[in-house]
């Protein structure tokens, strides 16, 4: 019988950092309060103590350094993980990533490689303050060269952190902040890996397709249980994880299986995630549709303060 703990997504990126820590010497983490105070959510927490303030750096407040220098460290040798406090922090840095650390690859025909992982929490639902909130995952899925991926909970989150560490190209993980403690999930003791680049069908269903990511999978797994225990209805639910690139291949055949389709996330509606769904569906299996496909998501707005946020975050009502 396989041996688990019970971690919520806080401890399991923080055993996955230590296991790849410990299993490859040139992994070194690096950001604003990551060492002794281990991170503005505690995801570092006593990573200090057990590799020293040479492999776990406390940066000084400045996200274009903090990225500047994780692209140069990654050209070196290093596989750098650097955390950004908060996902709206991170445009100060755009630059280092879509210029060099997603382009430098094809740049150099091969001669270099950018194997650096950027974390940062991303998303509403904790009361924050402004630009503490924002789901702005597109802008980054639409620079080829980036990963971009999301877990939806504990169990993945430990899995990918570490597919990702050990990736040759650079990887944005967005990590959830509205789900960092809020359940706990059984998570393999031996070490496990999830795929870059893969979905999950976390429900086999024949009535429709609903597709979601990160703390937003959680509130529509809420809704799916009501659904089939009220109106007998049997969804699939598909898992995105990787926002970029995107497993068409398995929301193709779902949509094909069911002919319905329902897309849930946070993030503003004209552009999204959703809206790249759609035109994938629309190409490669638009014969197949019954009824057009639905989206639910946040509003074309900043997203507000605490007294509003409940408001811009889709709810099991509009689910």
């Amino acid at each position: 019988m396989e041996k688990t703990e019970r971690l919520t997504l806080v401890e399991a990126i923080n055993l996955g950092l230590k296991e790849e820590m410990r299993r490859d010497k040139n992994v070194i983490i690096l950001g604003e309060d990551v060492g002794v105070d281990g991170g503005v959510f505690r995801v570092t927490k006593g990573l200090i103590q057990e590799f020293g303030a040479e492999r776990v750096v406390d940066t000084p407040l400045a996200e274009q350094g903090i990225v500047g220098a994780s692209v140069g460290l990654a050209i070196y040798g290093k596989r750098p993980v650097c955390e950004i406090q908060f996902m709206g922090f991170l445009y100060l840095a755009y630059d280092h990533l879509k210029s060099h650390a997603s382009a430098l690859r094809l740049r150099s025909r091969g001669s270099f490689k950018v194997p650096m992982v950027l974390r940062a929490p991303y998303g509403g639902g904790i009361r924050a303050l402004e630009h503490h909130s924002e789901s702005m995952e597109m802008i980054y899925a639409h620079c080829p060269g980036l990963t971009v991926v999301i877990p939806s909970g504990p169990r993945k989150a430990r899995a990918l952190i570490k597919s990702a560490i050990r990736s040759e190209d650079p990887v944005l993980f967005f990590e959830p902040e509205a789900i960092y403690r809020a359940f706990r999930e059984d998570v393999p003791v031996e070490e496990e890996l999830f795929p870059i680049g893969k979905a999950e069908i976390i429900r086999p269903g024949k009535d429709l397709t609903i597709i979601s990511y990160g703390s937003m999978l959680n509130r529509t797994k809420k809704v799916v249980e009501k659904m089939v225990k009220e109106k007998g209805y049997d969804p699939e639910v598909i898992d995105l994880i990787t926002i970029s690139p995107m497993d068409t291949q398995t929301i193709i055949e779902s949509v094909k299986k069911t002919g319905r389709v329902v897309i849930v996330h946070e993030a503003p509606r004209s552009g999204g995630i959703a809206a790249e769904i759609i035109a994938r569906i629309n190409e490669f299996a638009l014969e197949y549709l019954k009824v057009p496909v639905q989206r639910v998501t946040g509003w074309d707005t900043p997203v507000p303060f605490f007294a509003r946020e409940e408001v811009y975050l889709p709810d099991p009502q509009r689910i």
